[in-house]
């Protein structure tokens, strides 16, 4: 898979190294680690992320619900409002960043009195592009938490159609682009064509000893000939000198 470059190329896939890594010493403010964590733990887009509302994350007491929805004025498209159970990992990180959430956005600007407005995408990538050169992470963006997400999904067997209503696209094919196939899971897949094993087929013994297969290669007349009389006496001096 292309590295993404310069803006080109696919997000790269996150491995689970890299995640803890990123997280651990990429990411140094709560704000971002639960920003990203929403992308991660939710396959969410950047853009449905940094315009997540409060109230649909946590209760009127502050406490974390038991799932986050991604309203349907947010999503791409405008398709539907999408309700995601909150995962233990991401439940911390948004119990953490609870004493700092905005008013009205889950994830407001910078600046104290503008609790209308909500963190930008791009203000978002750049803080992921700082964070990337930090520890070394090559090919990232925004889009590399939701493909990561999808991409797990699919590895661990889930069924499309139920990563479908978790990811929102519109159709099955839209999602398959997003899911990386590795090489491991290429050979894999050929390994199981051995199920498809024909008869007939020619056997191949293993090598015998190699005296042996001198023999087998001499013909029936040349064995006859070189074969030694019992009554020679070389023979029966040889016996002589073991007994």
């Amino acid at each position: 898979m292309a590295v993404k470059i310069g803006g080109h190329g696919q997000a790269a896939i996150l491995s689970h190294p890299e995640i803890e890594l990123l997280f651990a010493e990429g990411l140094q403010s709560d704000r971002d680690r639960a920003l990203f964590g929403v992308c991660l733990y939710t396959a969410a887009r950047i853009a449905e992320a940094c315009s997540m509302l409060t109230e649909d994350v946590y209760t009127s007491g502050g406490r974390v619900r038991a799932s986050v929805n991604i309203r349907k004025a947010a999503t791409k498209g405008k398709l539907a409002t999408r309700t995601i159970p909150v995962i233990e990992d991401l439940r911390s990180l948004l119990t953490l960043w609870q004493p700092h959430a905005g008013k009205i956005y889950l994830f407001p600007g910078r600046h104290p009195g503008h609790h209308w407005r909500h963190i930008t995408s791009d203000s978002a990538a750049r803080c992921l592009r700082e964070a990337c050169q930090r520890v070394g992470i090559e090919g990232a963006s925004t889009h590399s938490f939701r493909r990561t997400a999808l991409t797990q999904m699919s590895n661990a067997g889930i069924p499309l159609r139920v990563i479908q209503q978790v990811s929102g696209h519109r159709t099955l094919t839209e999602l398959q682009k997003y899911l990386e196939v590795s090489d491991a899971q290429v050979r894999g897949a050929v390994s199981a064509l051995s199920m498809l094993s024909y008869g007939g087929k020619a056997r191949f013994h293993e090598l015998e000893p190699e005296f042996q297969s001198v023999r087998l290669a001499q013909s029936p007349e040349s064995l006859k000939s070189s074969t030694i009389e019992t009554d020679s006496p070389f023979i029966e001096n040889k016996h002589e000198g073991l007994s």
